[in-house]
């Protein structure tokens, strides 16, 4: 059992963090609108503050909105930061700027602990599930050490390369996401003025080298 924190319990990281508590790790949490009970009753534990996570854990885990939250997150008043001492790993599972995160590693590298950004895709369903796919950045031996931990929340992990790779690898990921929305988007409105049915067109198209993920699920949301 390992004593594991983790900041930032939304729509992402409360499966997540329920995750590793099922898998028997004692958790350390923060969340600033409060620590769902659900996560304490099944063996997590609410902490006052961010600091509090780092003092109390190994491995410190974030996932919160964007570049701004995980610098406050990290280094603002009582945040993980004031709370490191050499040797913890802190592991940041937002989305946010690859130039950032190369920063706020060396940060915390100067605090004498490692780093991962390890960004997700898969969304709310592959976290309560256990299948995200995990874009990782760092150092290998750290994500070797963090791998098991990373295997409890996803399916697919791949270490990118050093620090702001998996950043890079998110973004990446959200231009082919981003792109193919707006396609797919075209193309039912096409059908739809063409006075075809858009539901039959996606059905057809499922079959077809067109097919995707993306098609499966967000065209029938457009629908």
């Amino acid at each position: 059992m390992t004593d594991i924190g983790f900041v930032g319990l939304g729509l992402m990281g409360r499966p997540m963090a329920g995750r590793l508590i099922e898998a028997g790790h004692r958790l350390f949490l923060h969340n600033r609108s409060g620590v769902p009970q659900d996560l304490i009753g099944s063996g997590g534990f609410a902490c006052a503050s961010r600091k509090e996570v780092a003092q109390k854990s190994e491995i410190i885990f974030a996932i919160v909105s964007d570049t701004p939250d995980v610098e406050e997150v990290l280094f603002g008043a009582d945040g993980i930061a004031d709370g490191l001492s050499a040797g913890k790993v802190v592991v940041d599972m937002s989305s946010i700027s690859p130039i950032a995160t190369r920063e706020f590693a060396a940060r915390i590298e100067k605090l004498g602990c490692a780093y991962l950004d390890a960004p997700v895709s898969g969304g709310d369903i592959g976290a309560k599930a256990g299948t995200l796919t995990i874009m990782v950045g760092g150092p290998e031996e750290t994500f070797k050490k963090i791998e098991p931990y990373f295997a409890i929340m996803g399916k697919s992990i791949t270490r990118i390369g050093e620090n702001g790779a998996g950043q890079t690898a998110k973004v990446a990921n959200q231009i082919i996401v981003g792109l193919t929305l707006a396609a797919i988007s075209e193309a039912l409105l096409f059908a739809s003025k063409a006075g075809v049915d858009p539901a039959k067109v996606r059905e057809a198209l499922m079959g077809g080298f067109a097919g995707s993920r993306i098609l499966e699920v967000h065209a029938q949301r457009m629908l």
